[in-house]
């Protein structure tokens, strides 16, 4: 099933280079803890301070609730996501207490039939 989040970044340049750059070199045990939890894909795009997640995940094994149970009982990851909130902040449509946070999905080009999804030829 693909998700899709979103969340803020501080608006400081430097702060946002700093959160790339960690992206760049993602802690081995964040990476063993998405891929077992059934993260198949997951990408974070960038537009000024507004970030989307996509996650494509496997859904006979994937928890939300399971996989942030897990993260809490792991002080390795608790210790990343403490680093990565220095650079995050919840959007303003974000429920307190929350980080990342779903998007609504509008449109798909897929779910669309043919003959109304494709410009008429004249």
């Amino acid at each position: 099933m693909r998700h899709c989040l979103a969340l803020d970044l501080q608006d400081d340049p430097d702060l946002i280079a700093q959160y790339e750059a960690h992206h760049r070199d993602v802690w081995p045990e964040v990476l063993a803890h998405l891929r077992s939890h059934g993260m198949r894909e997951l990408e974070i795009f960038r537009l000024g301070t507004r970030m989307v997640m996509i996650m494509d995940t496997d859904d006979a094994v994937f928890d939300a609730e399971a996989m942030a149970v897990a993260e809490r009982a792991n002080a390795r990851l608790r210790e990343w996501e403490t680093l990565m909130w220095r650079f995050q902040k919840a959007t303003p449509w974000t429920p307190a207490g929350q980080k990342w946070t779903p998007m609504t999905p509008i449109f798909r080009l897929s779910d669309t039939d043919e003959r109304r999804g494709t410009p008429s030829e004249n």
